[in-house]
C-alpha cells in the first residue's frame, strides 16, 4: 500500500446541502456529533496503510484546511502526509475545477510525483467503512486498469447513481449515469443467475451502482486524462473507459451513504442512534480519526434521554432528548424537548456575555422536532421548531425547510417565542 496515493475530491459548491454549506466546504460538514465528513475517507485510507493523501479543494475551503492542518499530523520518521491541493491559477490554466476528472487532471503531476503504482480516488462527502487495502489488492489481482467500488441498490435508488452491468468475471461491460428510462433499468438489472455467480446477497432486479470510489493504474490515469478532455468521471470518463480498458467491479455489501441532500444528511445521522446502527463507529479496529479537542465529560441535569448520541463538552438541562444527535459543546436549557434532531453544538470562539439578548445554545422551554441546528446557532426561550403544517420547502428569517426538515443555519439567531 506504500505505492498508492489517495486523491480525495473536495466537491463543488454543495448547493443541495445548503445552508450547511453556506460557510464551509461539503467535506467539512460535521457528522455524528464530533466528526467531519472528510475524516471518513482519510481514516479509510490510513487504516489500509495508505498514508500519502491529497485533498483537492475549491469552494469555502478555509475551515476544511484548518481542520486538516489541526488533525492529521505525522511524525518526522513517517513518509505520510495529508496535503491540500486548492484550485489555483497558473500560466497554463486560469479556470476553476470544472468537474471531478478535471480536478484530478489539473493536479495529476503532483499526485504522481513520487511515481505511485496506483491512484485511489475518493469522494469527500460520503459515509462508509471500506477496507481500501482489499480494494487495491483485488484491483491488482484482476490486473485491472481501473476498478470501481460498486454496491447493490434497489431500483428506486438508481436514478441518482451511476448504474453498471458486469460479466461473469466482474468486468464492467456497460455503464449509465443516473438512468431513468424503465427499459434501460430493465436491461441493467441483475437476474438470479448473475447474482449467484457474483455471490451477491441481493434480490433479482437489483442494480449495481458506482460508489464514486476508484483505483487507477497510474499510467492509465495519466493516459486517460491526457487523451480525453472530459471533466467528470461518472458522466464521461468511466462510460468511455469500459470500451478501451479493463474496468473491474469491486463488490461491496457494507454500509454506504452519499450525503448529498439535507434529508439524506439528517437520516444518515439519526441512523447512528439505532441500537445496532448500520455504521459501527465503536469498532476498536476501525476508528474514525478527527481533531482531538480534550473536552470535559458530558453533563446531564434532570433530562430524560433515549436512543441518542451525546458528545463531550455538552451540558444538557433539557426535559427530554429522543432519537437525536447532540454535538460537542452543546448547551440545552431546562424544559426543552428535542426529538429526531441534530444539534451541532458550538466552537470555542462562540461565547456569550451578559449583553447578549439571546445567549448561545438552546433556551428554556423549547420544542425542536425533525430539525438540524447548525454550529453556533442561538435558539431563544420558548421557540417551537415543529413544522406542524408539514411544509416541504420554505425560507424564513433565521431558518429554512428542506425536504420537510427545519434547518437553522450556523450562527443564526431565533428570537424568543419564534414558531416555525
Amino acid at each position: 500500500m506504500k505505492s498508492v496515493v489517495t486523491a480525495i475530491l473536495g466537491g463543488g459548491q454543495g448547493s443541495r446541502l445548503w445552508p450547511l454549506t453556506q460557510h464551509r466546504a461539503k467535506p467539512a460538514v460535521p457528522v455524528a456529533g464530533k466528526f467531519r465528513l472528510i475524516d471518513v475517507p482519510i481514516s479509510n485510507s490510513l487504516h489500509a496503510g495508505i498514508d500519502q493523501i491529497f485533498v483537492l479543494t475549491q469552494f469555502n475551503s478555509a475551515g476544511l484546511h484548518r481542520h486538516i492542518a489541526q488533525t492529521f499530523r505525522f511524525d518526522v520518521f513517517s513518509r505520510g502526509f495529508v496535503n491540500i491541493l486548492a484550485a489555483e491559477q497558473s500560466l497554463e490554466n486560469r479556470d476553476w475545477y470544472q468537474g471531478t476528472a478535471d480536478a484530478v487532471r489539473k493536479n495529476v503531476d503532483r499526485l504522481t510525483f513520487n511515481r505511485p503504482r496506483d491512484v485511489l480516488v475518493l469522494s469527500g462527502d460520503q459515509l462508509y467503512q471500506l477496507s481500501m487495502d482489499e480494494f487495491v489488492t483485488h484491483h491488482r489481482e484482476r490486473e485491472a486498469d481501473l476498478s470501481i467500488a460498486v454496491k447493490p441498490v434497489a431500483r428506486s435508488e438508481a436514478a441518482g447513481l451511476g448504474i453498471m452491468r458486469v460479466d461473469d468475471d466482474g468486468q464492467i461491460v456497460d455503464f449509465v449515469e443516473k438512468p431513468k428510462d424503465p427499459a434501460e433499468l430493465d436491461r441493467l438489472a441483475l437476474d438470479a443467475d448473475t447474482i449467484a455467480k457474483l455471490g451477491l446477497d441481493a434480490e433479482p432486479g437489483t442494480l449495481l451502482a458506482s460508489m464514486g470510489i476508484y483505483v487507477f493504474k497510474t499510467g492509465i490515469l495519466k493516459q486517460i486524462l491526457g487523451q480525453d478532455a472530459s471533466t467528470d468521471f461518472g458522466k464521461e470518463i468511466i462510460p468511455a473507459a469500459i470500451h478501451k480498458h479493463r474496468v473491474q467491479a469491486f463488490l461491496y455489501n457494507g454500509y454506504w451513504r452519499d450525503i448529498g441532500t439535507i434529508p439524506a444528511f439528517w437520516e444518515a445521522n439519526l441512523e447512528l442512534t439505532d441500537p445496532d446502527p448500520p455504521l459501527n463507529l465503536y469498532h476498536t479496529d476501525f476508528p474514525i480519526y478527527t481533531h482531538a479537542r480534550f473536552l470535559p465529560g458530558l453533563k446531564i441535569h434532570n433530562c430524560q434521554v433515549d436512543r441518542s448520541v451525546l458528545c463531550e463538552g455538552s451540558v444538557l438541562g433539557g426535559k427530554t432528548i429522543l432519537h437525536s444527535v447532540i454535538g460537542i459543546r452543546s448547551l440545552v436549557r431546562s424544559g426543552t424537548v428535542i426529538e429526531e434532531s441534530i444539534i451541532m453544538g458550538t466552537s470555542p470562539d462562540q461565547r456569550s456575555d451578559d449583553s447578549d439578548e439571546v445567549p448561545f445554545g438552546i433556551g428554556h422551554n423549547c420544542t425542536i422536532r425533525r430539525a438540524i441546528v447548525d454550529s453556533g446557532a442561538r435558539i431563544g426561550d420558548g421557540c417551537q421548531l415543529v413544522n406542524e403544517a408539514g411544509v416541504q420547502e420554505a425560507d424564513g428569517e433565521g431558518y429554512c425547510i428542506r425536504g420537510g426538515i427545519i434547518v437553522v443555519p450556523a450562527h443564526a439567531t431565533l428570537r424568543p417565542g419564534t414558531v416555525i
